[in-house]
């Protein structure tokens, strides 16, 4: 189903499905039984907008380090398990507010009983998770390779398991790095569960490969009414993850909040560091609550009139600037003082 209609499921204190606002996830890239560390790259991911986190699970002491972990975080984790159903057991048992299990790699179906039976009695969500480089041998020879269709076969298969042990407090990722097979898979599930889906593209590179990818390939199953979290996976800093899936979902429409900062590129008429000052006031902007748009322009030639669309904006010159606001040229201002300028500006926004 689209994402207003898909069944709402609680995971810790938020809701998804039905409707509800669509999600950022990150995931840890630290031994999440480095509790310190662990706790310290979340807390660098919640400041930046991550609402859902997810840390692996790969032994006993990263399962019963959740427990601590979740003291002193403020959004839900998800245990990532991958093949030992008692890894997923303990970290429900030490506080997971969400599991992420692959039926198919975790043993016999008596494992995934033992898994389900902890869920059920705690409820807690169970995110089922297929990746198109682990499609099973038989899907493959199925559709003659690793397709859409296979991909989707292998959900919905993992799916039945859990729902033939009587629960359905579900979720679903699929995921491939070809991004127009991930969008053909979404469309096709999306017209066959009821569940809310996951959505990312795997593996998809390095942040400026990875950020292309993830925003053409997001982008496209966003805007077709699908997903209900979503995940950037890129090869760097988490951080960068929630800066471009915040901008995706507010390119969409499908997110207000936070300033929008626009920028021409730069030409032969650009007398100041304007990639400089751009990339400042992308990271000044960040820690203001604001929905308004701010333009930074390389001249004063053009700069009035192509900010007009901007509630706010500056524009170079030579060795002096404008502050712009809808257009309209407010005051000519030293070089060295924009950035000080605007940042006063901002601050005195609602007043």
């Amino acid at each position: 189903m689209y994402r207003d209609n898909t069944k709402v499921i609680q995971i810790g204190n938020r809701k998804i499905g039905g409707g509800n606002p669509i999600l950022i996830q990150s995931m840890t890239n630290v031994p999440t039984e480095d509790v310190e560390a662990c706790v310290a790259q979340i807390l660098r991911l919640e400041e930046a907008g991550c609402e859902i986190i997810r840390c692996t699970v790969p032994n006993m002491e990263a399962a019963k380090a959740i427990g601590e972990i979740k003291k002193r975080i403020h959004i839900p984790l998800v245990a990532d398990i991958h093949f030992d159903y008692k890894m997923a057991i303990a970290a429900m048992e030490n506080g997971a507010d969400k599991i992420r299990i692959n039926p198919g790699n975790i043993g016999s179906k008596e494992n995934v009983a033992a898994v389900v039976a902890v869920a059920k009695e705690r409820n807690i969500p169970i995110r089922v998770g297929v990746n198109s480089g682990s499609l099973e041998k038989d899907l493959v020879e199925k559709y003659g390779g690793v397709t859409a269709e296979g991909i989707v076969e292998s959900a919905l298969d993992k799916v039945r398991i859990i729902e033939e042990l009587g629960y359905d407090n579900l979720v679903i990722s699929i995921k491939s790095s070809d991004v127009m097979m991930c969008v053909k898979a979404h469309e096709l599930l999306a017209d066959k569960t009821p569940y809310p889906l996951h959505v990312g593209i795997t593996e998809s590179g390095t942040i400026t490969s990875g950020n292309i990818k993830s925003s053409i390939g997001l982008g496209i199953i966003l805007n077709q009414g699908i997903g209900d979290t979503i995940r950037v996976s890129l090869t760097g800093d988490p951080v960068e993850e929630i800066k471009s899936a915040k901008l995706i979902l507010r390119t969409l429409g499908l997110r207000k909040g936070g300033i929008e900062v626009v920028s021409c590129p730069t030409c032969g008429r650009t007398k100041i560091d304007l990639i400089g000052l751009a990339n400042q006031v992308e990271t000044m902007v960040a820690g203001f609550d604001l929905d308004i748009k701010v333009a930074v322009m390389g001249c004063v030639v053009n700069g009035p009139g192509e900010a007009k669309e901007a509630d706010i904006g500056i524009a170079g010159g030579i060795k002096e600037g404008l502050l712009i606001k809808k257009g309209q040229i407010i005051k000519k201002i030293p070089e060295e003082q924009l950035l000080d300028v605007l940042r006063e500006e901002l601050l005195h926004w609602n007043d």
